[in-house]
């Protein structure tokens, strides 16, 4: 049953996809990829989403740690992560095919309320904000009755927001439910982190102290630093680094700002320094990196 879901899956992926690249739909927290062969790791910044594959292979990069994922698993994004990800299997013949829904935080809350038992039964919450699980038949299937609804544009505006909150249910059910539940519990440590996560987002080109960024998070500086390693991997100061390099590379290619100036707006004073450390993340210099990003534009996969 799941191998014949999977199938329907990717037939849709195939017919609403058509070429490469990133694909918004009619049904605004879902988007579709196709990419015809592996490649590069892609740093982009992932908000709390559900990722599946129909077809093809990918690995996703968090500070040190790897999640390899296929059509047999899916991947969960809770809070915000700077993610670096990257295809491993695809052909022109047999492309990469894969789907984002994401995952809006007060549905979550609607259904705790609704059904009282699903925080019962997610009361022992992993940290870490991102998990790669296998996929199940229910889940499977809403996901596909979700995209048949991309051949039935009238019917989106009804039945997708239905569709889409039975999905988060389905989360919710299982084994990865309460690495979803946790964003949303008062007091609890990671919406703390994701509190902290949203200022440094806001704030991403401005020196902090820990000690501040602790109390925006009503939380020590020690409690701080070890609950957000435990969510992001990371460190406070080195997830500010990710956002910044992300959105310098974001504003050299969509704005055609040299290195320097993007350098200066994301938070560098030292341009020896911005260069330094950009080369480290994408593995060129600025300069040489915007040359093979227009050559071969980046893509969110």
């Amino acid at each position: 049953m799941l191998r014949q879901t999977l199938a329907e899956l990717t037939e849709i992926l195939e017919q609403c996809t058509g070429q490469d690249g990133v694909h918004p739909t009619a049904i605004a927290p879902l988007t579709l990829y196709r990419i015809s062969a592996p490649s590069e790791p892609v740093q982009v910044l992932y908000e709390p989403a559900l990722c599946l594959i129909a077809q093809g292979s990918k690995r996703v990069m968090l500070a040190d740690e790897i999640y390899h994922y296929d059509p047999a698993q899916f991947l969960l994004v809770s809070v915000d992560l700077p993610l670096a990800g990257q295809v491993v299997e695809a052909t022109p013949d047999s492309p990469y095919l894969g789907l984002r829904i994401d995952i809006d935080p007060g549905v979550v809350v609607e259904l705790l309320l609704a059904d009282p038992g699903l925080a019962d039964a997610t009361r022992l919450a992993p940290e870490r904000g991102l998990a790669v699980s296998p996929v199940d038949a229910p889940l499977l299937e809403a996901v596909v009755r979700l995209l048949r609804l991309l051949k039935c544009p009238q019917e989106i505006a009804v039945l997708a927001p239905g569709i889409v909150r039975e999905i988060t249910y389905r989360l919710l059910r299982g084994e990865q439910g309460a690495r979803l539940r946790q964003i949303t519990t008062e007091g609890g440590h990671t919406q703390r982190i994701a509190r902290a996560i949203h200022w440094i987002k806001q704030n991403y080109d401005q020196p902090f102290r820990i000690d501040a960024l602790a109390r925006e998070a009503h939380m020590s500086p020690s409690g701080l630093h070890h609950h957000f390693k435990a969510v992001t991997a990371m460190s406070p100061l080195q997830y500010q680094k990710l956002l910044r390099l992300q959105e310098a590379r974001r504003l050299m290619l969509s704005e055609d700002l040299d290195a320097a100036a993007a350098g200066y707006r994301v938070g560098y004073e030292s341009p020896s320094q911005f260069s330094r450390e950009y080369r480290r993340l994408f593995g060129a210099p600025p300069q040489r990196d915007m040359a093979s990003l227009r050559m071969a534009p980046l893509r969110d996969a």
